[in-house]
């Protein structure tokens, strides 16, 4: 029996020190967008990365999503496009283009995984 008098059920889960506890979000892209972001942070204007889609950890689609959140909190206005072989990112909105929020912008090529 416990203090209140009842009788104290078995834990479902296990616990863990809050110490031990992971802070923030180290999620499996965090290499991967590091890099990519430094990459991004040094092209010079009217520059694009071309990044090989065979060397991503995880699809072009999960990449795209999380450098997108990567970007947001580092205030960069991101746009992104592919082809069959190829994911190419580059820094949106300072050549004055059209795409100048700060949702990052996505593309597909035409005839190259995009809907008619």
């Amino acid at each position: 029996m416990d203090n209140n008098g009842s009788i104290p059920r078995p834990k479902r889960f296990e616990s863990v020190l809050q110490v031990d506890v992971p802070k923030g979000r180290d999620g499996k892209h965090k290499q991967i967008i590091l890099r990519l972001l430094s990459d991004i942070e040094q092209l010079n204007e009217g520059s694009a990365l071309k990044v090989p889609i065979s060397e991503l950890p995880d699809t072009k689609e999960n990449i795209r999503s999380a450098l997108s959140r990567a970007a947001r909190q580092k205030k960069m206005d991101l746009a992104t496009s592919s082809d069959e072989e190829f994911l190419y990112v580059w820094k949106a909105g300072k050549a004055g283009t059209e795409h100048e929020s700060a949702v990052m912008v996505e593309t597909e090529r035409p005839g190259v995984g995009s809907l008619p």
